[in-house]
């Protein structure tokens, strides 16, 4: 341990000339600490969010979900499909066809989408754990069945006890054959279950059988998606280059973070923002550390004095006093996590802050991570060094000749 660093500890635990420093000093602490366990808190906050929204979309989105590249659609042969299910790692495919479409119920009009799905989907996804009411079919006795998001089932103001009202659907026709045909195609469904993933995007589509989807948009051989469950034997790269080895480049692959990626990195974006507006509510709070130092300075002149008359040069003053800004800045790094983390066990078993009622949670998510704590005392840290700087830098240029009073 350093000299310069054990004057720093003795001058901040001193006695001091005047009890107005003591509580300056206090005060310094105490606004670290509140930082210190405001930013922490407002990252664990984001994680909790983040992490409720990833879990309910991976209700919906499956491991990897393959695409081309260009256009809509592709197809897949039956031989590839077959060659697709034999690569090591791929638990189960499901093929998928979706698209805009127009529906209509008694009246009601609104614009979502249609996603046909075959036997397989429940393999790939989780969707049948968020059906909020209802029984997940698509089809039963020659009846067409749909499982509707929560979102478009409210838009279209649906009465889940009449069972025999249709949804009428409504695809545009491409090539129109003939002067009398429509310029759309339409074909009715019954709703059988209600799901909700907490995602407008989502909670905007009507599930069918892909039979019905190919039906619906004439499009007997083609799909939009190949939806892929992994076992966990391999890993994901693995598994990546090996589908890419079989259906050539023309295809992308997204993972469960990618195929929401748009909506993961606003949060993330609206994440730090708030981190750094903390931040700059903390370097504000920190002025009163300028003010604790610098009365610290005017105390310990005589004492400044007499170390630079014994040989200690200005940098070794200003590090007295940087080192000092540095303690007051990790006692209350300390003090703020403390806080922190008994406000998260708190909030985890007992939930202190409730959610307004309506939500799928009783209390606002939180999850703490290792990443947040060394960010948070990295920034406090630099925040308290800067803090440190001006004082310091006056108590170098204190002269070694102070007439003794």
């Amino acid at each position: 341990m350093s000299l310069s660093f054990t004057i720093a500890k003795r001058y901040l635990f001193g006695k001091k000339s005047s009890s107005a420093i003591n509580w300056i000093t206090g005060i310094s602490v105490l606004g670290m600490s509140i930082g210190t366990a405001a930013l922490i808190l407002i990252l664990s906050v984001f994680n909790g969010f983040e992490g409720l929204i990833a879990g309910l979309l991976n209700d919906f989105n499956p491991d990897l979900k393959v695409t081309p590249t260009e256009g809509k659609y592709f197809s897949v042969s039956d031989k590839d499909l077959i060659a697709l299910k034999s690569i090591e790692g791929i638990h189960s495919i499901s093929r998928t066809l979706e698209e805009i479409a127009f529906f209509e119920y008694k009246g009601s009009q609104i614009v979502g989408a249609v996603k046909g799905v075959d036997q397989d989907f429940l393999k790939v996804s989780q969707i049948d754990s968020a059906i909020h009411f209802g029984k997940y079919v698509l089809q039963e006795n020659g009846i067409n069945y749909g499982v509707v998001g929560a979102r478009l089932f409210n838009q279209l103001s649906i009465n889940q006890r009449d069972a025999l009202t249709p949804v009428k659907i409504h695809m545009p026709v491409k090539k129109k054959k003939g002067l009398i045909k429509k310029d759309y195609k339409s074909m009715s469904i019954y709703p059988s279950a209600v799901f909700s993933v907490q995602s407008e995007k989502e909670d905007q589509y009507m599930i069918a059988s892909l039979e019905f989807a190919s039906k619906l948009l004439d499009k007997k051989d083609e799909l939009s998606a190949l939806e892929i469950k992994m076992d966990g034997t391999v890993s994901e790269s693995t598994v990546r280059d090996n589908i890419t080895g079989l259906l050539g480049s023309n295809i992308q692959i997204r993972n469960r973070y990618q195929q929401d990626e748009a909506f993961l990195k606003l949060m993330n974006i609206e994440k730090w923002i708030s981190f750094l507006i903390t931040s700059l509510t903390l370097f504000i709070v920190a002025f009163n550390l300028v003010g604790s130092l610098w009365m610290i300075v005017l105390d310990k002149k005589k004492d400044i004095s007499i170390l630079k008359t014994l040989g200690y040069n200005p940098r070794d003053i200003k590090n007295i006093f940087i080192s000092e800004g540095l303690l007051i800045t990790g006692l209350g790094i300390l003090i703020g996590i403390t806080i922190a983390v008994t406000l998260y066990l708190l909030q985890t078993y007992f939930g202190i802050v409730p959610v307004p009622a309506g939500f799928i949670i009783d209390a606002y998510p939180i999850q703490l991570r290792v990443i947040d704590f060394l960010v948070v005392i990295i920034t406090v840290f630099v925040i308290g060094y800067l803090a440190s700087i001006l004082p310091s830098n006056r108590a170098a240029r204190i002269s070694p000749y102070l007439r003794q009073e």
